[in-house]
């Protein structure tokens, strides 16, 4: 027998004993994975967390977290059934769901909801001396909505079409970063500024800190014409003094983190996933040779993992959900009493 020819069985037999001995660790298990972000993102280590405490409370399913590119490229994975699940932002869920913006022609009709996580709150920041109090203030101001397409220039334009304005209507318009935005406040060189993200942001933080700084309130009713009009947004509240000299609470309105899966997926599966990220339950450790132990929520592992896991809550599970619900998570919250 040639040498090469001997290498090549040897390479043979050893990988069939590899996955005989190996098979039984997996025999019966379901595989379930959650497409998340970049590294340095968010949505990477809080599903990491998710995957794990999901894997350790449900004993037949092995829940894996991949890095990604975040919320479009995990749109266009479920389209492609290339992902059971993944984590979007909500308004970029309902354009793929109904093929508009990035997804026109090419619309993402089997993604579905599982639960909305944590909200990113759109804040509009202004000088304390620019005389704004209102949204409707910002006319004739020098603004900058964010960078040219992102999705806090995006959100700046809906609200401003809420009240029948446009990015016309302001006195002067630059596209900038948060970082930028909060640069050109402390400068004087702009009025005002958008910035979508999970509270306390940084770059808000860093501004209030080095100068006088309002938000913009958002008043009630227009709040509840925005999450009519645009059905991904949900109102929320910016508490009193989380900005150093902004001592009472603002409305605003925020997008939401979402998890969202393939309708393929089955039923009960999805069923079970969605209560182990509500509700703690049973599970066998290992390392405690097959002692029951409780198990936390998944939500509350989230907690204990990242900051943004605190907002993590079953009370705005369905916040700003405006896709449909996949038929398992759909039985749980109809269970909960959260839905008819």
């Amino acid at each position: 027998m040639k040498m090469t020819t001997r290498i090549a069985l040897c390479a043979l037999v050893l990988s069939v004993a590899v996955v005989l001995v190996s098979a039984p660790c997996f025999a019966g298990k379901q595989f379930f994975a959650i497409a998340t972000g970049g590294t340095g993102g968010t949505y990477y280590p809080l599903g990491g967390v998710l995957a794990q405490a999901l894997s350790n409370k449900l004993p037949d399913v092995i829940v894996t977290a991949q890095s990604g590119n975040a919320s479009v490229a995990n749109c266009n994975l479920i389209r492609e059934h290339e992902i059971e699940s993944a984590f979007v932002q909500n308004n970029t869920a309902f354009a793929a769901y109904n093929g508009k913006e990035q997804f026109e022609g090419k619309p993402v009709k089997n993604i579905r909801g599982i639960a909305s996580l944590y909200p990113e709150a759109i804040q509009i920041v202004a000088r304390a001396d620019a005389g704004i109090h209102s949204v409707r203030d910002l006319k004739g101001k020098h603004v900058v909505p964010g960078d040219k397409g992102s999705g806090t220039a995006a959100d700046a334009a809906n609200i401003l079409k809420a009240y029948g304005m446009t990015f016309q209507d302001f006195g002067g318009l630059d596209w900038l970063s948060f970082s930028g935005i909060s640069q050109r406040l402390q400068d004087k060189q702009a009025d005002a500024g958008f910035i979508t993200a999970g509270l306390p942001t940084a770059a808000v933080l860093e501004l209030a800190s080095s100068a006088p700084i309002t938000i913009v309130n958002i008043e009630d009713d227009m709040a509840t014409k925005i999450a009519k009009e645009f059905p991904f947004y949900t109102k929320v509240t910016i508490p009193a003094n989380m900005y150093k000299g902004v001592d009472k609470p603002v409305t605003t309105m925020a997008v939401m983190a979402q998890w969202v899966v393939d309708e393929k997926v089955d039923a009960e599966l999805v069923y079970q996933l969605t209560k182990a990220l509500w509700e703690k339950g049973k599970f066998v450790l290992a390392k405690n040779k097959g002692e029951a132990a409780d198990a936390p929520s998944g939500a509350e592992i989230m907690a204990t993992a990242h900051e943004k896991g605190k907002d993590v809550k079953i009370e705005t599970a369905l916040a700003g959900m405006a896709i449909p619900l996949h038929p398992g998570a759909e039985r749980y919250y109809k269970e909960k009493g959260l839905i008819k």
